[in-house]
Parts: C-alpha cells; structure tokens; sequence
C-alpha cells in the first residue's frame, strides 16, 4: 500500500504522536457507537415501534456506510428473519400503514432521503430515520418519525457499525420474538468491538495485535480483499472504502470465486535486490508493480472449507475473528448470540473494526494524511 515505513509499528510513543488527527481513536469507536444506540433504546427512543406487528421492514439508505450496514444485515440473516426485510434506494409506492421503514444515511441534505421519508409518511408508515438531526431530513420528519441522530461524532467512513446497530434495534423490536432471538445484543456486540479496540491498541505489538499484524502484511502490497459468502462481501467492500479514504490507495474488494481466479497474477513482480527507496525512474527504469495478496474474509465455522477453495492462490491469506476474541466474562450472554445469524453479525462488526484500525495504521506508518479530518479538532494553524 505503500513504498515504505515513516514509522515503527512497534513503536507505540511514535504512533500516538504522530495520530496528531485522532484516527486510531476515531477507528476504535465502533463499541461506542453501537452502546449509544443500546442507550437511545433503554431510553424508549423506539417506544413507537412496541407492540407493533408489521407487514415488513424497509431498510432504505443512503450510498456508502448505511448501504453497507443493511446489506450486511440482510445477508447475515438470510431466511431466517421473522419478516420480510426489504432494501431498497427509495421508498416503493406499495408501502402503507402495515410497515415499518428506516432512512439512513450519512447526508442530511439527501433530497432522495428526504423524499422517502416524506412518502412513507404520507402513506401511514412507521419512520425511524438514522441519520443527523438536520437540514430537510429534520423538516420531512417534522416531529412525525422517531429520530435516531447520531450521539457518537466520528468520520463518515468509521459509521457503518452505528447504522447496523440501528437496524438491529428497530428489527429486535418489531419481531422480538423470531428475529429479536437471532440478532445480537447491543450491548454484548458493543463489549465485543470495545474488546476488539483494546488488542489493537497501539501499545500492543504486532504479534499480539490483530490490526497492526494485518497493515503490516499490506505494506508494499496491492490488496485484495475477499469475502467467502455475501455478508463477508459487504464488510470486503467496506474495508476497500476506508482503506482508500485513509491511505488514497485503492484496494479491491471481491467475491472468492473472482479472487480465485487471479492466481495466475500473484506472486513477487520485483526483481531480485531491487529497493524502493533507492530506486530512480531515469535511471532504473519503472518501478516494478507491487506484488497481489489477497485477503479472504470469513467466518469461525466456515474457516476449513474458505481455506481449501483458496489454496491455490500465490499469496493469500485468512482473515476470520476467531471464536477465543469473544470476551472471557460474559456467561450470560442472551440466547441465540453464541451461535447462528447473530454470533455471524457479532464476528463480522468485529472484522470491521479490525480492518478500519488496520488502514489508520497504514495512514501513520506511510506519513499520508492532511490534519484535523476528525470533527471536533483544529489543526495547528487554527490552535495558535
């Protein structure tokens, strides 16, 4: 991902003084955001929903992180849900009174958005709209739809948890008792990612840390991330998003089968002795292209067989939030998170927050960056 390292990842002082912009921090906030939503509920933010019985649920949302979140969502669950559960881009004319439908997205200005909550409306929904508190979604709502801002300000790239979260919420309400039973607990999922945040603290070495060992085997590399199954597919395509916004490198995200068939492309293109940092264009000639690894995205109980289907590419690797990442104290976890949809949905948040830690170690170690990108800071021109 790039040519060489300004930085030590072993180096803990270095990286923290030079996360002058708060990345690593930005990046380990996905447990926060997932606890304010569990929050928001225990404080009846959703009271409109209890006791409703719906026809269906809409997840309509916004390009980018909430696109991402509820497609992970739906994949995950598969058939297993307890209602139909509909994503679409805009809300469809045959919505009325029997359903339930959740905007979400990033802009507050989306006229598409905006729209769709005002024609659910109009039809007799229930609204629930994830998204800031503001602009024309605020008006189309105008006090008639349950809002759910955010509480948690982070990048727009670092929000995908907060959406799923959401989805989550609303889904566990109006179908508590088939799909509440096979989505996890949001304050479970919210320990789980906090426990993640914690082993990829800067402190932690990289053989002990699971993002820094990750950016350190995409350093000098062109990436590929794979995703085995259509849920592991959406958390590939969200990593590429952040690795590209973090580094300005882009990565590919891919189904298996398509990164399978690139095995005749793998292997080290760089001659023998040659040198990034010595190497001259005039005199040496282009530099050689970065060799192709590929990441394959999974899942506990599906790591034997994604290993085999992969076996034969040159370079690739597993990359799976194994069963022993859960944290040790939660004998009480409710049922139906240890196994099945929700401990899927709890492996793959987990992944996620992993690989975001990843690109905001690639950005420190590579030097790239401009200052005061998280909100709420001020460069250094602005604090003098």
């Amino acid at each position: 991902m790039t040519a060489f390292s300004v930085l030590d990842l072993d180096d803990a002082a270095s990286l923290e003084a030079a996360d002058a912009e708060g990345r690593l921090r930005a990046a380990a906030l996905g447990g926060a955001q997932v606890r304010a939503v569990a929050a928001a509920v225990r404080e009846d933010v959703l009271a409109r929903l209890n006791d409703l019985r719906p026809r269906s649920l809409l997840l309509v949302t916004g390009p980018g992180r909430a696109t991402r979140a509820a497609s992970l969502l739906v994949a995950a669950l598969g058939d297993g849900a307890g209602l139909p559960i509909v994503h679409v881009a805009t809300t469809p004319r045959w919505v009325g009174p029997l359903d339930v439908v959740v905007v979400a997205g990033d802009d507050a200005g989306d006229p598409r958005l905006a729209e769709s909550v005002a024609q659910a409306l109009r039809r007799g929904a229930e609204v629930v709209v994830a998204a800031p508190d503001e602009g024309p979604l605020r008006a189309a709502a105008a006090g008639r739809a349950t809002s759910v801002p955010p509480r948690i300000r982070v990048l727009d790239h670092h929000a995908m948890l907060r959406y799923l979260a959401v989805c989550i919420a609303v889904l566990a309400v109006v179908d508590r008792s088939a799909s509440g039973a096979r989505v996890p607990d949001l304050d479970r999922l919210a320990d789980l990612l906090d426990a993640e945040a914690i082993r990829d603290h800067p402190s932690n070495e990289v053989f002990h840390n699971p993002a820094k060992s990750l950016a350190a085997r995409m350093q000098n590399r062109r990436v590929v991330l794979a995703g085995d199954a259509p849920a592991t597919s959406e958390v590939a395509l969200h990593a590429a998003e952040v690795l590209l916004r973090e580094t300005g490198t882009p990565a590919a995200a891919a189904d298996l089968a398509d990164a399978v068939a690139t095995a005749e492309f793998g292997g080290d293109s760089a001659p023998a002795g040659y040198d990034p940092f010595f190497h001259d264009d005039q005199i040496d000639g282009p530099a050689p292209q970065a060799p192709l690894r590929v990441f394959v995205l999974s899942t506990e109980q599906n790591r034997s067989a994604v290993e085999r289907r992969f076996a034969i590419l040159n370079d690739a690797e597993l990359v799976a939030a194994e069963s022993d990442d859960a944290p040790e104290a939660m004998p009480d976890a409710p049922a139906g998170t240890g196994s099945g949809p929700g401990r899927v949905i709890e492996e793959l948040a987990v992944l996620a927050v992993r690989l975001e830690m990843a690109a905001a170690y690639l950005r420190l170690i590579s030097g790239t960056g401009e200052r005061s990108l998280v909100p709420g800071t001020q460069s250094e021109e602005e604090s003098v």
